[in-house]
């Protein structure tokens, strides 16, 4: 093809010479998409400018890319997670009982780091999250998470306060609410703690909470009313199962298996 020389010469041909070579550089699905939609914006600018006679791409269709699996845990993998170390502290109380919560509930991590002390019912089990658009919802949480919270509450968190007050129940060594970023710091450390190797991240826990939950028998309008998902079709992205767990069923259950 003819090195091109100006913006006019720029045809159809040409856009779909450009995405063979990027397809033969093996550039991935999702960046050629990202590429095809700024080409479109801008070859659309030029032509409402009258600087093009028409959009070269304005017959190219932007590729599907999909939604991505959510990157989860092993239940192996969250109990090593969950586990503290030995050597413990107040701050350190505070943070197992923190993934302990979040792995309970399927909160996000900005409903976790601002829950308010009243938003706890160590009785009942249920806390009463905040979620987008300032929903409320009530989720369920267990008993390993509720005894972590009565420690925290009893013991590690009127140490890291000092005397001082604050209506939210994850406190800062200053005795302010934690930060998203600190909270997402916190469960980099416990992974490394933990050997485990790959790159997790607050929405984990969320995401090996709702896997667990449906892998193991619960119902997707149930899981959806915990996470807080207005749409139940977001809900469904964790209704994957792993692979083994599909042979084993196709194996047990399939008359010519």
């Amino acid at each position: 093809m003819r090195a091109v020389q100006t913006l006019a010469q720029i045809n159809n041909n040409c856009v779909h010479k450009f995405l063979e070579k990027c397809r033969s550089r093996q550039i991935s699905h999702r960046s050629n998409a990202r590429r095809i939609s700024a080409l479109k914006r801008f070859f659309a600018y030029l032509h409402t400018q009258n600087l093009l006679s028409s959009n070269p791409l304005s017959t190219i269709d932007t590729p599907r890319i999909g939604s991505s699996l959510p990157k989860g845990l092993s239940v192996e993998q969250v109990d090593r997670l969950l586990t503290p170390p030995a050597i413990s502290s107040p701050l350190i109380q505070r943070n197992y009982t923190m993934l302990q919560l979040l792995y309970s509930t399927g909160m996000r991590v900005s409903e976790l780091v601002n829950l308010p002390l009243t938003g706890i019912n160590l009785t009942s089990c249920f806390i009463r999250v905040t979620g987008k658009g300032d929903k409320e919802r009530l989720v369920p949480f267990g008993i390993p998470a509720g005894d972590a919270l009565s420690s925290y509450l009893d013991s590690a968190r009127p140490l890291i306060m000092k005397g001082r007050r604050s209506n939210t129940l994850f406190v800062s060594n200053r005795g302010k609410a934690m930060t998203r970023l600190r909270f997402w710091q916190i469960i980099k450390e416990a992974a490394r703690a933990a050997g485990i190797r790959k790159n997790i991240s607050p929405h984990s826990l969320r995401h090996s909470f709702a896997t667990h939950l449906l892998t193991h028998g619960a119902d997707l309008r149930s899981v959806q009313l915990m996470l807080g998902h207005s749409d139940i079709t977001t809900t469904q992205i964790y209704t994957h199962v792993d692979e083994k767990r599909l042979k084993s069923i196709h194996q047990k259950f399939h008359p010519r298996s």
